[in-house]
């Protein structure tokens, strides 16, 4: 049996989703693949949770995530049936599960239909006066306009509104053009932003608009003429009327098919002129009309904040092109290569190598938790901080020390880095490493065997008081030593939950001559196996080989 629910979902930034729950079942977790898939959540599995349609209601059930689920604060070790109002958290995601209310029953005995039809009351509905089958287009409207200054009104409106324009200049335009159609010396013109309606243009004296009037124009998609609120008996008690002697009113929505947008209010005080119904019948086709030249303004401007953020991303993502190295230096005794690509423009996996004052070689791999350009400005802010303290700090574990607590003072609360930091004697092979939370680089022996390099300590960004400790090890002649983000090693076949994985990655690089063909072998191996390198997340690979003594 089919329940229906709803989740609410709220990110670490506030923003919240809604998901009606039409399926038998949905997945939730960090891969593409899942019905609801947040690839930005760092602290989800892949394939986090799943939420599930029984007889019984919806259960949630915990997928043997790596950071587990809590119902209503308890962990859930099993499946548990949830009740409406239980909250879930997952990572750092907060999801509330709801049941959907009853339909309510149009013919319900106890709630009659109303009748917007009072005395002194006019009500109409868009459809109604404009064709909505083929079968209706060329025959006359419900209620048509008849009169030669409304049809020339209508013809100026649509001339006005054909054109581009900006909505700071639009909404001021469309709250004339009504106003002047039926003679109103007061309007005012509402669009919704942020779920509040916010007035965006005004003609006349300030004034509140009737509530009641209001509510009813937004909730019931239809158009209001009041010809004398007088006579009107939920109106003409109010406050706001009587204080500002309001004699007819217009109301209707501006509404295109898929929403209301906003209102367009016009009012007159005293008895010069009570609004009629053909006045109505035109300012419901006008609004329609302003209503779609609105949603094209607001495209237009939406495109062009986009042309504008693609612009400064290429920009963003030329200037880390620059920062980060453009090929691999060469060193005595060393051969090392390197490939890095973001999933998007900008990303925020970091590469770097130097050599510092006593010769030993500096390899530095980081990751920045999140991608695009947020992930971008902490990458090149960690750049410049490595690059001090290397001149700074020649002890490996420290260093990272320092780095961490520097890291962590001005590191946002849902973002980290991991890193891993060597240094190399080229000449001897000797090494000195520190993994920071990253990817344990594999060490892979020229006669057979394989390492992996994990001795260091925690992620950077989070606890600036974190104690490190460095590793050492040898590389001798014929050994390779690689490292990489997890968007290597993470690469998912489509379809599937597997991954290319540490096996794979040491297989393509063993079949590799030198560290350049190294990498070509890996780009090749994880573009077969999952499409493209960089699908879905960014992509950074450092192979070093150490060479036969002699060998430059």
């Amino acid at each position: 049996m089919k329940h229906s629910g709803e989740l609410l979902v709220q990110t670490p930034e506030g923003a919240v989703r809604v998901i009606r729950l039409e399926r038998e079942r949905y997945c939730l977790g960090r891969a593409a693949e899942n019905h609801l898939a947040f690839p930005d959540q760092q602290e989800l599995s892949r394939r986090h949770l799943a939420f599930e349609s029984t007889d019984a209601g919806w259960l949630v059930r915990d997928l043997g995530s790596r950071n587990g689920t809590l119902v209503n604060g308890v962990p859930a070790k099993d499946a548990v049936r949830l009740r409406s109002g239980d909250r879930i958290q997952a990572g750092k995601l907060v999801i509330e599960f709801r049941t959907a209310p009853p339909a309510a029953s149009a013919a319900s005995p106890a709630a009659p239909a109303a009748d917007h039809r009072e005395a002194a009351t006019i009500a109409v509905r868009l459809d109604h006066l404009l064709p909505r089958t083929d079968a209706e287009r060329g025959a006359p409207a419900a209620m048509p306009l008849t009169s030669a200054r409304h049809l020339q009104a209508l013809l100026n409106a649509g001339v006005e509104l054909a054109g581009r324009m900006p909505l700071d200049g639009l909404l001021p335009l469309i709250l004339d053009l009504a106003a002047t159609a039926v003679g109103a010396p007061r309007g005012v013109l509402l669009l919704e932003e942020n779920g509040q309606l916010a007035v965006r243009a005004v003609r006349g004296k300030p004034f509140e608009i009737s509530s009641t009037a209001r509510r009813r124009v937004l909730e019931g998609r239809e158009s209001l003429l009041i010809q004398d609120v007088q006579r009107e008996d939920s109106l003409r008690f109010q406050a706001s009327i009587i204080s500002q002697g309001v004699r007819s009113l217009l109301a209707v929505p501006l509404q295109t098919k898929e929403r209301v947008l906003g209102l367009l209010y016009l009012d007159s005080a005293g008895p010069a002129r009570a609004f009629s119904r053909e006045d109505l019948n035109l300012i419901t086709v006008m609004a329609n009309m302003a209503a779609v030249a609105i949603e094209n303004a607001r495209l237009a401007e939406i495109e062009e904040r986009e042309r504008r953020v693609s612009l400064e991303m290429e920009q963003a993502a030329a200037i880390q092109r620059a920062l980060l190295p453009a090929a691999a230096p060469s060193w005595p005794g060393l051969d090392i290569a390197a490939f890095s690509q973001p999933c998007f423009r900008a990303g925020g996996d970091y590469h770097d190598f130097f050599e510092r004052p006593d010769g030993r070689v500096v390899l530095v791999v980081g990751d920045i938790a999140g991608k695009g350009m947020p992930a971008a400005l902490l990458m090149a802010s960690l750049q410049a901080r490595v690059q001090v303290l290397i001149e700074a700090e020649p002890d490996p574990a420290r260093l990272v020390e320092r780095l961490n607590r520097i890291t962590a003072a001005d590191c946002p609360g849902n973002r980290f880095v991991t890193l891993f930091y060597c240094d190399i004697e080229p000449a001897s092979g000797e090494m000195r490493h520190v993994n920071a939370g990253h990817n344990p680089p594999l060490l892979l022996r020229a006669g057979g065997g394989m390492e992996r390099l994990d001795a260091g300590g925690l992620l950077l960004g989070v606890f600036p008081r974190a104690a490190y400790c460095s590793g050492r090890t040898r590389l001798e002649a014929g050994d390779t030593l690689v490292l990489y983000s997890d968007g290597v090693t993470e690469a998912a076949r489509p379809g599937s939950e597997e991954e290319f994985g540490e096996g794979r990655l040491a297989e393509a690089v063993a079949g590799g001559r030198c560290a350049r063909e190294m990498v070509e072998n890996v780009r090749s191996a994880v573009s077969a196996f999952a499409g493209s390198v960089s699908a879905a997340d960014d992509f950074t690979l450092v192979v070093a080989r150490k060479l036969d003594a002699g060998i430059i």
